[in-house]
């Protein structure tokens, strides 16, 4: 009898999938890994919502509304003197002599400088000397003339005496021989006149090879130096146009450009506090001397000019200024004037159409709508939305978001 074949096939092993305990540890695996990469975000997020970033504030400043003089408009400029000026020679050359140096104190009419004037001295010798032998042929000719007169004399007295021992043809060429010898003393005369005004040219020449100082001043600042060729006008190459450059450190004032949309809070005499930015710390008084009348359209500033009246030595041309112009104080019963908000201009944003601050009340960002005016002097204007004391965001967050802590930098 055959004994049956036995089923082998299900001890066959199928490779293609895993087993049911490999497929419960990969599910296991995921979870765990999913749970870590969420947790790493919510940490992430939290720690970043927690750290508030860095900004840099600056406060509003209520102006104005009080009794006493208080600062209106505020302007940037710079140093200037009202008497200052580029001194050049009158005449081309070689400059030979320069006798002063920067900060050097000179008075009005001074030698400062002198070019090499070796040929315009020979020039005065000669207009001289020309001079003079005009001179001696006028007294040649004055001589002749004086003679021919007496000869012309004596010729008539003799025919009034006795009219048959000289004619009267005689006579006369005796008066015109006079009268030529007092043309040639005249035309004599007006050669030793053009010779003088030759003369004095020479000198005039002589005389300008010599640089003079225009007025009492400084000395800002040497322009050529010895061995240069200075000329009246720059021609090029190595041609200096002027010698020294000098002010009247006396007559400093600062120009600033104001805002046309506030220039009519200026006057004439106003008075005004000066800052110079060399020294932060003092102030200087000042007074408004002159509102150029004409506006810069391109900027949209008018010019005006502050005499400094507190004259200090650290003072010096070309330094960067701050001008405050202050309100008058109010007179009698009269109104004071309305009080008025200005803050930075960095201040200030335009978003969506509208002119934004971001105030910073509690380490957390309050976005508020403001109407803002002009920009003058890096403060601004704002005539609506604040009432003044606010702490602004100024710098540090590129773009805040209402309700974001930031913490202020010291």
């Amino acid at each position: 009898m055959t004994e049956p074949v036995p089923d082998l096939s299900r001890l066959t092993i199928n490779r293609d999938s895993p087993s049911r305990g490999v497929r419960r540890a990969f599910r296991r695996t995921l979870v765990i890994a999913a749970g870590a990469v969420v947790l790493v975000v919510v940490t992430l997020g939290l720690l970043r919502r927690g750290a508030a970033p860095a900004v840099r504030v600056a406060t509003a400043t209520l102006v104005g509304g009080g009794t006493g003089g208080s600062t209106g408009v505020v302007a940037n400029g710079y140093v200037v003197a009202r008497t200052q000026a580029s001194v050049s020679a009158k005449l081309p050359g070689r400059l030979a002599y320069l006798g002063v140096s920067e900060g050097s104190r000179v008075t009005e009419g001074q030698v400062i400088a002198r070019l090499d004037n070796a040929d315009y001295t020979a020039s005065v010798v000669q207009a001289e000397a020309a001079v003079a032998s005009e001179r001696a042929t006028l007294l040649e000719a004055q001589a002749d003339r004086d003679e021919l007169v007496r000869e012309a004399r004596r010729a008539h007295d003799v025919r009034a005496q006795n009219p048959q021992l000289i004619s009267q043809q005689d006579a006369e060429v005796a008066d015109s021989k006079a009268a030529q010898g007092e043309a040639r003393v005249q035309a004599q005369t007006a050669h030793v006149q053009v010779a003088a005004a030759a003369l004095q040219v020479a000198r005039a020449n002589l005389d300008n090879t010599l640089i003079h100082a225009p007025f009492a001043g400084t000395v800002l600042r040497k322009d050529a130096e010895v061995g240069e060729v200075v000329a009246p006008s720059v021609g090029g190459g190595l041609t200096r146009g002027a010698v020294v450059t000098m002010a009247d450190l006396a007559t400093l004032e600062v120009e600033v450009d104001v805002n046309e949309a506030y220039i009519a809070r200026i006057r004439t005499g106003q008075p005004a506090r000066i800052t110079i930015d060399a020294y932060p710390d003092t102030s200087f008084r000042g007074a408004v001397r002159l509102i150029v009348p004409t506006a810069d359209r391109q900027k949209a500033t008018v010019q005006v000019k502050v005499s400094i009246q507190d004259h200090d030595p650290r003072i010096l041309p070309e330094m960067g200024a701050r001008v405050e112009f202050l309100e008058p104080a109010r007179v009698g019963g009269g109104p004071a004037p309305q009080p008025r908000v200005t803050v930075l201009a960095d201040a200030v944003h335009t978003a969506g159409g509208q002119t934004v601050v971001w105030v910073v009340q509690q380490g957390r960002l309050e976005r508020r709508e403001v109407e803002a005016g002009p920009v003058s002097g890096g403060l601004r204007e704002v005539r609506a939305g604040l009432s003044g004391g606010e702490v602004l965001l100024v710098g540090g967050l590129e773009n805040p978001v209402a309700g974001m802590r930031v913490t202020v930098k010291p």
